[in-house]
């Protein structure tokens, strides 16, 4: 894991952004501030519900990660993230980013996020595509995520 060091106060996040860009590298998501370092291999929206459900702290932490669209985006909002890199990054998911005040960078810009199969938009940027607030987007991820487990049985 790269070591995670911080600039100034003010800049702290852009010096934790680039460590999470680091250690992103072989993984689909990187969390860094400070010493601190956290990153999975869970695809999707997985990582973020994964570190949410076990409380992981994740408040002023910068994050990379491979795909952000607006349901990732408010994930990141919910826990208290500061700053994001998305390799590809949603139209939808940089302007909720702006809009809630976390600073984001990314490698492509694109309409939107499409499914695993290539068909259709993401189910769960459908989830929260007219949600605003991040509490009602975590609620509509959780029930979008169920039905879809219940549809796979």
């Amino acid at each position: 894991m790269p070591n995670c060091k911080t600039a100034t106060k003010k800049s702290n996040f852009q010096a934790d952004l680039k460590a999470a860009k680091t250690a992103l590298e072989g993984h689909t998501l990187a969390l860094c501030k400070g010493e601190e370092v956290f990153t999975s291999d869970l695809r999707g929206v997985a990582p973020m519900l994964d570190f949410l459900g076990k409380g992981v702290n994740l408040s002023g932490f910068a994050a990379a990660d491979v795909v952000v669209g607006k349901a990732a985006a408010m994930l990141f909002k919910k826990v208290g993230v500061v700053a994001v890199y998305a390799k590809t990054l949603s139209k939808s998911g940089k302007r909720y980013l702006e809009e809630n005040g976390i600073y984001a960078e990314y490698g492509a810009l694109t309409e939107k996020i499409i499914n695993r199969a290539g068909t259709d938009v993401c189910p769960m940027e459908r989830a929260v595509l007219e949600i605003s607030n991040e509490e009602e987007g975590y609620r509509a991820i959780l029930q979008r995520l169920s039905e879809l487990r219940a549809a796979q049985k």
